[in-house]
């Protein structure tokens, strides 16, 4: 092989080695502005968009050890890889491709399964991981919170006995 080519696929199989999900998009016809700001915004949210031609990403994908998606890396296809939140950069595909009709999400490989359009597009529907874990902590929350309610409960009753007893007025 080719010595360049052995560096691109290097790269290239460090960038999927290093982020939990990859994400397929197809960008025939966007513009360089178009293009540089969908990169713009995937950066934003931690995630970066890479051109490479398909043999090279399918040879990649098979050293990772990822599932065989040779089938759907035909055309001008874009990989969306990132260091954590996948339904951040679910949203920007989401958004964008509403925004301007492109590009259009192919499948993605999120913890070694590969999913279809309708699933990222599905995980871009998901709250964002701050709200995610959020709503985590008011779960593990709620029963403390009950917990401590019914324990204080008594002696607030008596409290507010005693005060109506020698304060009725007020």
């Amino acid at each position: 092989m080719n010595p360049d080519k052995k560096i691109i696929i290097d790269d290239l199989l460090e960038r999927v080695n290093g982020s939990p999900f990859l994400l397929v998009v197809e960008y025939t016809g966007m513009t360089v502005p178009e293009f540089s700001e969908l990169r713009s915004r995937l950066s934003d949210n931690g995630a970066e968009c890479h051109v490479a031609k398909n043999t090279y990403m399918k040879k990649a994908l098979a050293e990772a050890g990822l599932p065989d998606t040779g089938d759907q890396l035909t055309g001008q296809t874009a990989f969306v890889t990132g260091a954590e939140d996948v339904a951040a950069a679910a949203k920007v595909l989401k958004s964008f491709e509403k925004e301007f009709k492109k590009p259009t999400i192919k499948i993605g490989i999120l913890d070694g399964a590969v999913l279809d359009e309708a699933q990222v597009k599905a995980i871009a529907e998901l709250p964002s991981r701050e709200v995610m874990l959020a709503m985590l902590l008011g779960t593990i929350n709620a029963p403390a919170s009950k917990l401590v309610r019914t324990i204080n409960e008594p002696g607030s009753s008596l409290a507010r006995l005693l005060q109506a007893k020698f304060n009725p007025e007020g």
